[in-house]
Parts: C-alpha cells; sequence; structure tokens
C-alpha cells in the first residue's frame, strides 16, 4: 500500500520517488511541539481549522532515508487523507490526557489535520497500559470523561491540590484548559463536564473564594475558560448560569485588579 500510494503521489505531482515515499513527518530540526497547545491557552482562534494549520505547518517536516530534512507540507496532508484512526498509548498513573497539554498538542493536533484532509473527523482511541495485564482501550470520549470523574471533579483530587495553594489552583485550571483542548482539537468532551466543573469551581460561592485566596489569576482563568467553552458550544448552559458565570468572572477580575493595584502601588 504505501508503495502504491508513492507511485500514485508521484505521478500526480512530479515528483521522484523518494520524495514521494517519505512518511516519517516531525518538526524542523531544532524544534518541538505543534503550538496547537499554545493557540488553545491563548484563546485566540476564530475557527478550529486553525489548529490543522498549525500542526501540519509545524509538523509537515519529512525525514528521508539519509537523515536531510524538508518541509512536505503538501505531501503530510495528502498521507493523512488515507488515516482510518488516531490513538495515544498511556503508560504513567501519573500522567493523563488532561493532565498535561502534550497529548492534545499532538493527537489532538494529527486529529484536526485528519479531519481536514479527509474532509470528516475519525475515531480516536487512548490505549491504556498504566495497570497490570493487557491494558485496555477508550474512546477519546471515554478517556476524557473518566479523568474528568477521577481528577477534576473528585473531591479527593481538588482538595489534595488546593492543599498545595498557589500551585494547587494552577493546576486545577490547566486541567480545565487541557480539557477544552479536547473539545477544540478533536470534540471529545461531554458537556456534563463543563457544567459540573462550573458548580463546582465557580457557581459555588465559597469555593470561588477559596480558588481566589489561593490563586487569584488562576481562578479567574477558570471562569473565563469555562465562558469560552459555552461562547463556542461546547456545552449547553442556559442563560441563567451563563449570566452567573459572568458575574462570578467578572468579581474575580475586580478583586484580581484590586490586587495588581495593591501591588503596583
Amino acid at each position: 500500500p504505501i508503495r502504491r500510494s508513492a507511485l500514485a503521489y508521484q505521478e500526480k505531482h512530479g515528483c521522484d520517488l523518494d520524495t514521494a515515499a517519505l512518511r516519517v513527518f516531525s518538526n524542523s530540526e531544532g524544534a518541538y511541539g505543534s503550538n496547537v497547545n499554545m493557540l488553545v491557552d491563548s484563546g485566540r482562534w476564530d475557527d478550529e481549522s486553525e489548529f490543522a494549520d498549525t500542526y501540519t505547518n509545524r509538523k509537515g517536516f519529512a525525514y528521508g532515508r539519509a537523515g536531510a530534512v524538508s518541509q512536505q507540507t503538501e505531501l503530510l496532508n495528502e498521507v493523512l487523507g488515507n488515516v482510518d484512526l488516531a490513538y495515544q498509548n498511556l503508560d504513567s498513573v501519573e500522567l493523563g490526557i488532561t493532565t498535561v497539554d502534550h497529548y492534545f498538542d499532538t493527537l489532538g493536533g494529527i486529529s484536526s489535520a485528519v479531519q481536514r484532509a479527509k474532509g470528516d473527523s475519525v475515531p480516536v482511541y487512548i490505549a491504556d497500559h498504566t495497570g497490570s495485564g493487557d491494558g485496555k482501550v477508550r474512546t477519546l470520549d471515554e478517556q476524557v470523561a473518566l479523568e474528568a470523574r477521577t481528577r477534576l471533579l473528585n473531591p479527593k483530587w481538588y482538595e489534595s491540590m488546593l492543599d498545595h495553594g498557589y500551585e494547587g489552583v494552577r493546576q486545577i485550571e490547566a486541567h480545565l484548559t487541557n480539557t477544552m483542548g479536547w473539545s477544540a482539537t478533536a470534540g471529545g468532551v461531554a458537556p456534563w463536564v463543563y457544567k459540573q466543573a462550573s458548580e463546582t469551581f465557580i457557581l459555588d460561592e465559597d469555593m470561588r473564594r477559596r480558588l481566589a485566596e489561593l490563586n487569584p489569576v488562576a481562578a479567574s482563568r477558570v471562569a473565563n475558560r469555562l465562558i469560552e467553552a459555552q461562547e463556542r458550544d461546547y456545552w449547553g448552559a442556559d442563560e441563567e448560569q451563563l449570566e452567573a458565570l459572568r458575574r462570578a468572572g467578572e468579581d474575580l477580575e475586580d478583586l484580581l485588579e484590586g490586587i495588581t493595584g495593591e501591588v503596583a502601588a
């Protein structure tokens, strides 16, 4: 199949066979990551197709038999159009796909690029080898839901995070942002995750106050991220919930500006 695809690409584009047969793609030499994670974190994107562009522009460098690297974005897009599924292995109990942003930066990025190349989404699977035995394969939706229940929305988890003060609140915010990264790149998050996160961390006045006292910057980011997720149609907050979120977000912004002002003074 690879030779047949390479010959077809060679005939279509009039290139040599070595170029048509390139199949190892990565960053340019000295670069790392797809920058999809940075785009999600910034919130400065308008259309989800931007993630496909970002991924292929960063990862469209092909490495040949002699180790030479050349930019082959068009070839990468052609290859991605033949992908039927995407998957990621998990081999550490300490890191899940919502713990760090590298997972949606890579797997989410390639899923977005495949969807654009094919014109349709493909299944995304997580192969969990963190336990004993043969491991377990879950869909992306199942894995995100599992991590939401056992980490982000689990009182034992977030209370242990809050025991660490400033950094703990930052970790809660990071988990939420990484979760939204999956919504943005692969659509793998059920709406209830955002609904329960808003009720747990922002709409609960006592919890919101605790977060703000420990880390007002991260607390404000949690509120703004939930509002952003709603505005991007990742969950269906009703008007009352959305208005409550906005008021809470404004209160956190006011607190943050007050703290900033005191520091500046």
